[in-house]
């Protein structure tokens, strides 16, 4: 599914912030990037959908050498990659239900198509009932599961999320992990990186730890294994 070999990242400034990374990422698993502030988990996160490119090495995805994709392909490529952010980039002038949608008229959906997606997401999130709310309507843990919605609406195999419950309070970051979870249960895979113990800890999964642009640690069930 997801192949990394020999991966280097060196920004213009001068900084490296990964140093001959190798790793490989089945179809399915759900994986937690962790490590300190500054060890190259964004970075990680950013090659895998093509925000940023590797001095050298290569990433395959299902087949695809991104080091090599042309720009042009790139958006078909995000077609097969969900992102849920931190900040939930929901479009506030938008309804739940369109900014879901949006994800879908983008690539030239049906309006058929596009309703039964949207109602189908929406139901695995728990938020069939706020379809014609705003996003300022909405709790945070609501909206995050609105960026959930809109991630996986192209029913991608591969959903990425970057500190999803940073924002978020404890109880509600638990509600945001069941979710994922029942979308792993679906086989989708799941690469999240994050600073939270008590999540790691709690929802064992595969765990890849960074420091200082190595993988210094990958383990199945694994847990947190810094201080916070």
């Amino acid at each position: 599914m997801i192949a990394m070999k020999d991966i280097y990242k060196t920004y213009p400034n001068g900084v490296t912030a990964l140093n001959g990374v190798s790793v490989q990422i089945d179809q399915g698993e759900f994986v937690y990037i962790v490590g300190p502030s500054g060890a190259g988990k964004s970075t990680f996160i950013k090659l895998i959908f093509r925000e940023e490119k590797p001095s050298s090495g290569s990433i395959i995805i299902n087949d695809t050498n991104l080091a090599e994709i042309k720009e042009k392909m790139v958006p078909y490529l995000r077609r097969e990659i969900g992102v849920v952010f931190q900040d939930f980039r929901l479009l506030p002038k938008l309804t739940v239900y369109e900014n879901i949608a949006f994800a879908l008229e983008v690539i030239n959906e049906s309006p058929r198509n596009i309703r039964k997606r949207v109602m189908e997401v929406l139901e695995i999130v728990g938020l069939k009932n706020k379809a014609r709310f705003r996003p300022d309507e909405l709790s945070g843990g609501e909206q995050q599961r609105v960026s959930i919605a809109r991630a996986i609406v192209n029913q991608p195999k591969i959903v990425i999320a970057d500190e999803p419950t940073g924002n978020l309070d404890p109880e509600t970051s638990l509600e945001i992990m069941k979710t994922f979870e029942s979308i792993n249960e679906r086989g989708t895979t799941i690469i999240m990186a994050t600073h939270s113990k008590e999540i790691v800890n709690r929802f064992k999964r595969r765990v890849i730890a960074i420091e200082d642009g190595i993988i210094a640690r990958d383990q199945q069930r694994g847990e947190y294994g810094y201080e916070v």
